[in-house]
């Protein structure tokens, strides 16, 4: 087989043809896996093409921020008057209108530990409409993201329950009734003209409770008229 004559020029131009095209596919070929490798180009540059960019080093990324999903209050169960009638108390002061729950929402958790016989589940509703804002009142706070807690100063049997007491007829107070009268603050917070504004309220009202050895853990019976308790 013959030699070609590489000094020919027709030979040399295909051959010089062929090594372009090889060097060609072997540069594209790396700048893909390149790409992969380090990611695209940085934009940060801007459209200055006198400067090469060189390869992005992408630091681990921060956490994405977790949002809290709203909860409504629970009230933990006891079977003292006073500790549960704490309980009662800043679950029914504790609301935010800006959590998508309504007042019948924070109503419904107060009648979950309500009287289990249900002789006293409307009186009861009654009692907490009046310490909730109206259906109306409730979507006007929600424009200032409005929300509510209580602060307790002290809980205590009043002395006008023992003269209740003695004053019932026979069979109507269960033995195991109790009357706990909680004084604490009402703290509101509230967003105006994108300021966050706060006010601060004292307030005192009188939980009614029945506890064992009727049950084994208290139950709410009534509540008295906002600022107006036993003393």
């Amino acid at each position: 087989m013959k030699t070609p004559d590489l000094s020919e020029p027709r030979i040399r131009r295909r051959l010089i043809a062929s090594l372009a095209a090889a060097v060609v596919v072997f540069v594209l070929s790396g700048v893909g896996v390149y790409g992969l490798l380090v990611g695209p180009p940085d934009q940060s540059r801007g459209d200055d093409d006198s400067e090469t960019p060189g390869p992005v080093v992408t630091a681990p990324s921060d956490p994405a921020p977790t949002t809290t999903t709203p909860r409504l209050p629970t009230i933990a169960a006891s079977d003292k008057p006073e500790t549960f009638a704490r309980n009662v108390a800043t679950a029914l002061f504790e609301w935010d209108t800006a959590s998508g729950f309504m007042p019948l929402d924070y109503t419904s958790v107060v009648l979950d530990v309500g009287d289990p016989t249900g002789q006293e589940q409307a009186g009861l509703a009654s009692d907490i409409a009046a310490y909730l804002p109206s259906r109306d009142a409730w979507l006007e706070l929600r424009q200032y993201a409005t929300a509510q807690h209580l602060t307790i100063d002290d809980a205590y049997i009043p002395d006008a329950w023992a003269s209740a007491v003695e004053q019932a007829q026979p069979g109507q107070l269960a033995e195991d009734t109790a009357a706990v009268t909680v004084e604490g603050t009402r703290h509101r917070s509230g967003q105006w003209n994108d300021e966050q504004v706060t006010s601060e309220h004292s307030v005192a009202f009188t939980v009614f409770v029945v506890c064992g050895p009727t049950y084994e853990t208290c139950h709410l019976l009534r509540l008295s008229q906002l600022d107006n308790p036993l003393q």
